[in-house]
């Protein structure tokens, strides 16, 4: 009997939770701190803040601080995860994206104009166009750059060694598959028994 397996089974797991925050400029709603507060213990959280061109410079400086200083109040780990920094170099370059960038504060479009003979995404206000990927004028290039670029295999192994390592130990306490207190973090985990066949009598 020939058997067709899939040579490579796709990965639907999810890696990352872009969480998009109302530009408020006051405080998280506590919706949000809840959502966020479950999201956080299953996927790799990434705060963004939506609409940030209704901000002056000052408002989303104000902002992304009084939004990082909710999250460590609330106990809420966003991505990257401290306890996760492997070295020194990962700690200093990860700390600098926790306290400067995070969240990210972006501009959508899909609407096209010309500016300096280039045609850039962008918004078109009474005052000027506000290009997508300016930096001067939208962190939406960080964040394209920090999930696709730099940070896409760790986001992966954080998912696999740790959220979903969680998870199948969970999984496995619920179903009696471990004796009580094993399938810790860190722990090997044994194989889920086989259901035995029925034979013919």
């Amino acid at each position: 009997v020939n058997i067709a397996r899939k040579k490579r089974i796709p990965d639907t797991r999810v890696h990352c939770c872009l969480y998009f925050i109302s530009p408020t400029g006051h405080s998280l709603r506590p919706l949000d701190l809840e959502f966020m507060k479950h999201l956080s213990k299953v996927v790799n959280i990434i705060p963004v803040i939506a609409k940030a061109d209704t901000m002056t410079l000052e408002e989303k400086s104000e902002f992304k601080q009084r939004v990082r200083k909710e999250l460590e109040v609330n106990g809420i780990e966003f991505y990257p995860q401290k306890e996760f920094d492997e070295d020194l170099e990962d700690k200093t370059e990860n700390d600098k994206i926790r306290q400067e960038s995070m969240p990210f504060a972006v501009v959508g479009s899909d609407k096209e104009y010309q500016v300096n003979g280039k045609r850039v995404l962008g918004r078109k206000t009474p005052w000027g166009i506000i290009e997508v990927e300016n930096l001067n004028h939208c962190e939406f290039a960080l964040l394209r750059d920090f999930v696709i670029r730099t940070h896409l295999q760790d986001l992966k192994e954080v998912t696999h060694n740790i959220h979903y390592e969680t998870y199948r130990a969970k999984r496995l306490n619920d179903n009696g598959g471990l004796p009580p207190g094993e399938g810790l973090l860190g722990t090997v985990l044994p194989p889920v028994p086989a259901t035995p066949c029925p034979t013919a009598e």
